[in-house]
């Protein structure tokens, strides 16, 4: 029984109200705990992780009111508990701030035994709903972080933080598995329309007689098998972001219409005649070249100029090899903690060769490899649980293109500091064994993380 483990904290200056709570709450298998104070209920909450709060308007000291903002402020848990108030002497206004503060019912003294349970039911259902579907959001938010601390990183980060606010259209470029939806998505994630729907397009898996119909949406009877109306993904996405990933794919007779609905902001279902007006933000990522595709009559020139108002490239994971470390602890954590192993460690070895390798299917192959290495090593990853292709590869982790923007004595400063970066992440940030790797003094190392201003990151 879902009572048994909801946990309500009463909050009243009267004795006997908090009994009766407490005797018809407990009946029903709600375990309860109170106090006689706002001061008292603030105090409690970190120790007892409440799932409900029965809380008095009028309390000594600090009124219920006080500590109602507190709670909904998110200081002790967000989401926010729900909170039930009570009162013999509130006013309307009082009830009005209360239910506006965010409270989730507000009853009047004296208590009304059925009325108070079926509150706290419907409270602590919908606190339940609320969690899981928070505890969804940060699974899927994690799913999607980007990871990166090389400076190529650091100026994408930059780029995104400038255009994600605006309305503007973003053309992202990049070869396939380095994570052009993730860009797309931390722009939607940023921007005004973060609350608004995130509608992603494979214009490449939709074949070319679909894809007007998909896009657009269309009516009853408009070809064969349209049994019903049916809402296109401009149409879905309206008020929020569609991302049309492989945007270089699309048929000739669509990019028509994409372009119509760009300079309109309205389409047109297949089969209809009226207009719909969408907001939509429209942000395309290719792994082709379009300027190429343009000059080949492939894919339209005045789409192509439209979409390309603030273009994004999305690098290779081979021009930023310092940054495999740490895709590689982050993704070999994730699948430890999602089939339930016990964390492993990889060897500096198996690091080494994973750094040296070129990827030619970018950051996708990284997360599938570091999977299979998850469950198929044992307590530790190393060098012979690599694929032979890894193990055997002798091409150089460094690309000279990425860094030909640098002189000589700045690339000598960025690959130092790159280095000493991988081996303290190796040793484990242990200094004495790091400088010991390196073949420098402790005081030498203290020095060298001074002057590059390398920090340990909070995990």
């Amino acid at each position: 029984m879902l009572n048994e483990h909801c946990t309500v904290l009463v909050v009243d200056d009267e004795k006997n109200i908090r009994r009766t709570l407490r005797m018809v709450l407990e009946g029903e298998g709600y375990a309860v705990e109170d106090v006689d104070s706002a001061e008292k209920a603030l105090k409690r909450l970190p120790e007892i992780s409440p799932d409900l709060v029965i809380m008095d308007v009028k309390l000594p000291g600090k009124d219920g009111i006080w500590a109602l903002e507190r709670i909904m402020s998110g200081e002790y848990g967000r989401p926010p508990m729900p909170v039930i108030m009570i009162s013999g002497h509130a006013s309307f206004a009082d009830a009005v701030r209360a239910t506006r503060l965010g409270a989730f019912d507000f009853f009047e003294k004296p208590i009304d035994r059925q009325r108070v349970l079926v509150s706290v039911r419907n409270a602590f259902e919908r606190w339940v709903l609320i969690r899981d579907l928070s505890s969804l959001r940060a699974q899927e938010a994690e799913r999607f972080e980007m990871i990166g601390a090389t400076d190529i990183m650091k100026k994408l980060f930059e780029q995104i933080a400038k255009v994600a606010p605006s309305k503007g259209r973003v053309l992202i470029t990049g070869e396939s598995g380095t994570g052009k939806e993730l860009i797309a998505r931390a722009i939607h994630a940023h921007s005004a329309l973060a609350d608004g729907p995130f509608v992603k397009v494979n214009c490449a898996a939709i074949p070319p007689e679909l894809i007007e119909s998909e896009l657009f949406g269309h009516e009853k009877g408009s070809f064969t098998g349209a049994v019903s109306r049916k809402r296109g993904l401009f149409e879905i996405a309206s008020g929020g972001t569609i991302f049309l990933d492989e945007i270089g794919d699309m048929s000739l007779s669509a990019q028509a219409k994409v372009l119509r609905t760009l300079q309109s902001g309205e389409i047109i279902r297949v089969g209809g005649e009226k207009q719909i007006t969408v907001e939509v933000r429209v942000i395309a990522a290719t792994n082709h070249q379009l300027e190429r595709l343009v000059a080949e009559n492939l894919f339209r020139e005045d789409l192509y100029f439209r979409l390309n108002v603030v273009p994004l490239i999305s690098p290779p994971l081979r021009d930023r090899p310092a940054d495999v470390v740490l895709l590689v602890e982050r993704f070999v954590d994730h699948f430890c903690a999602e089939n339930g192993f016990r964390p492993k460690p990889l060897r500096a070895e198996a690091l080494a060769l994973l750094q040296s390798y070129r990827w030619p299917g970018n950051v996708r192959e990284l997360r599938n490899l570091c999977e299979r290495l998850v469950i198929m090593s044992d307590a530790e990853i190393t060098a012979d649980d690599l694929p032979p292709e890894i193990r055997q590869s002798s091409e150089p982790a460094i690309s000279p293109s990425a860094y030909e923007h640098l002189g000589l004595r700045e690339f000598k400063e960025e690959m130092e500091r790159a280095f000493i970066q991988h081996k303290l992440k190796i040793y484990g940030w242990n200094i004495s064994r790091t400088a010991a790797a390196l073949g420098i003094e402790r005081t030498n190392l203290h020095k060298k993380l001074k002057a590059y201003d390398i920090r340990r990151e909070e995990r």
